[in-house]
């Protein structure tokens, strides 16, 4: 982030997105600190509750339950200062263009975003209205760009020479809420209602900012950062993994938050390898988080950053089966049933489907990032696509593809069936192809 002037503007929007929360909130403060008045934006898109490109919705309702959640949280909060959240139910750049004309707005703020489709947003709103100020600031990384010992577009290829890099750099400290938001004398029009979510939906964590903050407390509370690593491969129980991603995803805490509080527990109880591999994730996702800044579109490309020719297909039936747990594999249905029912997957599930998906399924991995998408309550963008990516061998990985042996991972990560028995009761499909290929295509 390049220096700004504190010359105050008159009236300033700042649009809320993954970052849905108040403290160490940079982008946010430097609204508070700059502008006279302030109206404070969140936009739920009516195109993320529709199928895409790859048969799948950008917001599945287990992730929608997570972000409204953290939504309605951050209106009570700033209506308790004084502020308002205005809510729209439609395109951000059409929302915001109808302010900046209603209210002269002269200035825009934003955390910065690593996905494409939302940097060309940024970028269509810069067009359209050169005259105004215009602000980014990293407050969802650890680092923020200029801070790096390289320019984006030389990203080191490999995430372990990207990690030799940043363990010399130093986290800024977390920051403290705005003391005060500035008011705004608008009458603007009521929030929209957004859609409600069904009511199977039973929620595996709460959204928001204060759940996000009390789940960082007592997890290191406990003593469950100093044996992390031995259970982080394990495909169930809540506690076997920190969880904080979900919360991360929306931006209800930041990464330096989970660092200052990890680094608090390790002055207390010592470092060991499981406290840092807390910090080697987080480095992994914020290795992605530039990788998506670097790459842009390519992130969504079927060769991915290397181009690489990808021969595959797509096959309706296998990707059904896939989706709905209904292969010939125990372990995958297992996965796959866990991450419909709950909306989360361990890290170690995620690689076991995603391999089958590519290997043994031969299907494009585009349709299995686009499902994850979906499905998941701690989607990001940057660290989804480019973990798909990678093991598609299409990304950062230098091994090329990645194919893990089902029956291997079965047997060292559920050895007694426990796992399958609860989530599958062991059943699989007898077959892989249920349709000649004569039949296609099939809808």
């Amino acid at each position: 982030m390049k220096s700004e002037t504190l010359s105050m503007h008159q009236i300033g929007l700042f649009w809320f997105q993954q970052d849905l929360r108040l403290s160490d909130n940079s982008a946010l403060l430097a609204a508070c600190q700059q502008c006279k008045q302030l109206i404070l934006l969140y936009c739920a898109e009516p195109g993320w509750f529709s199928p895409g490109h790859y048969h799948s919705k950008r917001m599945g309702s287990q992730r929608w339950r997570f972000v409204l959640d953290s939504v309605q949280e951050l209106r009570q909060q700033l209506e308790q200062r004084g502020q308002q959240l205005v809510i729209r139910y439609q395109s951000p750049v059409q929302a915001i263009s109808e302010l900046i004309s209603q209210y002269r707005v002269d200035a825009i703020y934003r955390s910065r975003q690593p996905g494409f489709y939302e940097q060309q947003q940024w970028q269509k709103l810069q067009s359209r209205f050169p005259y105004l100020h215009f602000a980014e600031h990293d407050s969802n990384t650890l680092f923020e760009q200029q801070q790096l010992p390289f320019l984006l577009q030389q990203l080191p290829a490999s995430f372990s020479q990207f990690r030799k890099l940043a363990e010399q750099l130093a986290v800024l400290p977390a920051q403290h809420a705005p003391a005060s938001i500035p008011a705004s004398q608008l009458r603007i029009q009521a929030s929209a209602d957004l859609p409600a979510y069904p009511h199977w939906v039973k929620p595996m964590m709460h959204g928001g900012e204060a759940s996000g903050q009390y789940h960082l407390q007592q997890y290191f509370k406990g003593n469950l950062a100093s044996h992390y690593k031995e259970v982080r491969n394990e495909l169930d129980g809540f506690s076997n993994s920190t969880k904080f991603s979900a919360w991360l995803a929306a931006g209800c805490i930041s990464p330096r938050q989970v660092i200052a509080a990890l680094t608090h527990y390790e002055a207390q109880h010592g470092r060991n390898d499981s406290s840092y591999w807390i910090y080697f994730e987080l480095l992994w996702r914020e290795y992605f988080h530039w990788y998506a800044h670097c790459y842009g579109k390519q992130l969504f490309l079927k060769g991915g950053i290397k181009n690489r020719p990808l021969h595959t297909s797509f096959y309706p039936q296998r990707f059904q089966a896939w989706c709905t747990g209904n292969t010939p594999y125990p372990l995958i249905n297992a996965c796959m049933r866990q991450l419909t029912t709950t909306g989360y997957l361990s890290n170690r599930g995620r690689q076991i489907v995603a391999s089958c998906f590519v290997n043994e399924l031969q299907l494009d991995w585009r349709y299995g990032a686009a499902w994850f998408e979906q499905q998941l309550i701690d989607y990001d963008v940057a660290v989804n696509w480019g973990n798909w990516q990678y093991l598609a061998g299409v990304g950062a990985d230098p091994r090329g593809q990645r194919h893990f042996d089902i029956a291997k991972q079965q047997s060292r990560f559920d050895a007694d069936g426990s796992f399958i028995e609860r989530w599958s009761n062991g059943t699989a499909s007898s077959r892989l192809d249920w349709v000649d290929a004569a039949d296609w295509p099939c809808s």
